[in-house]
């Protein structure tokens, strides 16, 4: 059944809110002060050159760091304190973090199935496997594989549990520009079928134009702008979201907007 978003009601509206979040670094502030909410069935695209705060923000969001400050409440429950409950129902795919290098495809997931409480994990791998086009490599091992094909597999881990939250980190990195349309597709209709809210950080400006309801445009560890991406177009006068881009990255927003 097609997710329809008016089944939410005001109070679970938000699947992913951040208050005044804080990350540093023997000093150094890598993500500043940031806020900003998905609702059920939105994708929300974070945005920014390499060490705005990106992978930081994902991070701590998932729990792989703890904030320095700041909330985070996901699903209705906050985190760190509920994340017992919150586990089962989010999942992320990062280029950054690697599946076990010696157990084989097949075998990382059905320990990711087991982790996330799968009463039919086989049934669910099998279907992954035939969906992202991975059943001939389903028993060479992880480490043995491409950078695109580990990325097909992040994806496949990623959607093991058929989150409610699901948080891609350069989710078609590597992968040829025909399988990389193909995937967009398939999160497309993963999120239509399901009612899922993303958290999309990527470099591809295309990529977010077409998936992304809403852009958080990062900077030094701070939200500088936020829209959706034809508002931003239209702000900074520019023909792309590249192009607005690049006048954030290069600090050149006074100029843009003037």
């Amino acid at each position: 059944m097609p997710y329809d978003r008016s089944m939410c009601d005001g109070t679970s509206h938000q699947a992913l809110h951040i208050g005044r979040l804080y990350k540093s670094f023997n000093g150094f502030r890598a993500v500043n002060d940031i806020s900003f909410s998905i609702a059920h069935g939105q994708t929300v695209g974070l945005l920014g050159g390499n060490g705005a705060g990106k992978t930081t923000t994902i991070a701590m969001i998932v729990g792989l760091l703890t904030p320095s400050a700041g909330r985070i409440e996901m699903l209705g429950r906050s985190m760190p304190r509920d994340r017992q409950a919150i586990a089962t129902r989010i999942n992320f795919s990062s280029p950054y973090v690697e599946l076990p290098h010696r157990l084989t495809v097949r075998e990382n997931l059905i320990v990711y199935g087991h982790l996330y409480g799968l009463r039919r994990p086989k049934r669910k791998i099998d279907s992954l496997l035939a969906d992202l086009d991975l059943e001939p490599l389903a028993d060479r091992p992880a480490g043995r594989l491409s950078a695109g094909q580990k990325t097909r597999v992040a994806l496949a881990k990623a959607l093991i549990n058929d989150p409610e939250l699901l948080l891609l980190d350069e989710p078609t990195a590597s992968l040829d520009p025909d399988t990389a349309d193909w995937l967009r597709s398939y999160l497309e209709r993963y999120q239509a079928r399901s009612g899922a809210a993303i958290l999309l950080a990527s470099h591809n400006m295309a990529e977010v134009e077409r998936l992304c309801h809403h852009v958080l445009m990062m900077r030094r560890g701070d939200i500088v702008d936020r829209g959706s991406p034809l508002d931003l177009r239209e702000r900074y006068d520019r023909g792309s979201l590249e192009e607005v881009f690049l006048d954030i990255a290069r600090d050149r927003r006074a100029e843009a907007v003037a």
